[in-house]
């Protein structure tokens, strides 16, 4: 998905409704700090009334961002992924991931997130953590007990197979077979 682009007359428009809806929170804020009736809020100069405006937009400036940040997150409970936001919002997975990281929830492991490798005699079950990162348990073929080093997660399950396998090499049972040369 692009970033979507506005016709001229879809600018105005939304010019238009823009300031429809600042005037009233610029009167209140310009009331406010001067502490003149409604009617004589713009009663000051220039750069009075100019900066009351300025201040009003950046009240709204805030309450967009608050607006956005909540359709990020209500996309992303929906499903929608950083790449798919970054792309809506002209920048990249990992801009998005920065601009609103509690947007998408990582989904809890699963049952493709387990699986059992058999080696030398011996079995070593792979899984993912809830950090995302993977680690193993296994057994050798001489009944020897083995995990990951300290419980560390690899980061990916290739990874983790790897050293599974070294562990169950490491324990099968002497055959008597002498190596091939």
């Amino acid at each position: 998905m692009t970033v979507p682009e506005i016709t001229p007359e879809e600018r105005a428009e939304l010019d238009k409704a823009l300031y429809d809806a600042l005037n009233p929170l610029a009167s209140a804020i310009r009331s406010r700090e001067t502490g003149l009736p409604a009617a004589r809020v713009w009663d000051a100069s220039p750069v009075e009334v100019t900066l009351s405006v300025l201040a009003a937009w950046k009240v709204v400036d805030g309450e967009v961002k608050r607006l956005t940040e909540r359709a990020a997150a209500t996309a992303g409970s929906y499903g929608a992924s950083y790449e798919q936001l970054g792309a809506v919002w002209g920048i990249t997975r990992q801009g998005a991931r920065k601009k609103w990281p509690d947007a998408v929830s990582r989904p809890a492991p699963g049952p493709a997130d387990k699986s059992t490798l058999a080696l030398f005699g011996g079995t070593a079950e792979l899984m993912r953590s809830l950090s995302g990162g993977w680690g193993w348990t296994g057994r050798g073929a001489d009944g020897a007990s083995g995990t990951g080093v300290d419980g560390a997660p690899y980061v990916t399950a290739e990874e983790a197979a790897a050293h599974a396998g070294v562990f169950l090499k490491e324990h099968a049972l002497d055959t008597g077979e002498q190596p091939r040369s």
